[in-house]
């Protein structure tokens, strides 16, 4: 596990309160924050991946590769090394 140093600003009633929170609960105040970011994560669920747009050409232009079957597109992209 990494720990990273950083610095934030927080409004002051709430690191105050963040701070209660710490004491009265004998934690210290590093994991009170972590467990907040980690509820808030959690609550939105896990990022989807996106793939980057990466096409080439005119975008609305006839699709370079229907004039293939699967076999050659498959050829073409393993070159015999498909198994």
């Amino acid at each position: 596990m990494g720990l990273v140093k950083t610095t934030l600003d927080i409004h002051d009633e709430l690191l105050s309160r963040a701070k209660h929170h710490a004491k009265a609960t004998g934690r210290p105040l590093r994991a009170v924050v972590e467990d907040g970011l980690r509820r808030v994560l959690a609550e939105q669920g896990p990022t989807p991946y996106v793939l980057p747009d990466l096409r080439e050409g005119d975008p609305d232009g006839q699709d370079p590769l229907a004039r293939f079957s699967w076999p050659e597109i498959r050829e073409m992209m393993y070159g015999g090394n498909c198994h």
